[in-house]
């Protein structure tokens, strides 16, 4: 499967094994930590591979996403404006309506219970998912 494509479930979970393993250094071990805490919080939570290789998490919509760049890896939560983040672990995006991001840097650690509390509330967030009538 091609990094253009979308994928959802095991599909998904695969393609981002794959960028886990091909980033190779602490930005793959991030990556898989912060989406072992994402999969903790909510083991309802489904991988989805979109824009040209981009792991994302969704659970009745899309909760964040998990981009690595050259200095950090960031987990981009699509309402995160509207999340209670009593812990302060936001700290990117932070002019917009809409999203909130948390960029993290080599040797950075984040906190695992707040960071999972930041997962669950974007769920609750998005809600149950509507019914088709």
């Amino acid at each position: 499967m091609a990094s253009g494509e979308q994928a959802t479930g095991a599909a998904a979970s695969r393609l981002i094994d794959q960028r886990i393993v091909d980033l190779g250094d602490w930005r793959g071990e991030t990556l898989a930590r912060m989406r072992a805490l994402i999969l903790e919080a909510d083991p309802e939570m489904i991988e989805e591979w979109k824009w040209m290789g981009t792991p994302v998490w969704s659970h009745d919509g899309i909760v964040c996403t998990g981009e690595s760049y050259k200095k950090v890896v960031k987990l981009t939560f699509i309402k995160g404006a509207h999340v209670p983040d009593p812990k302060g672990l936001f700290n990117s995006s932070l002019e917009g309506n809409t999203r909130r991001a948390i960029d993290i840097q080599e040797g950075e650690k984040v906190d695992a219970r707040a960071f999972k509390a930041l997962v669950k509330a974007a769920v609750a967030l998005n809600g149950p998912a509507k019914k088709k009538r």
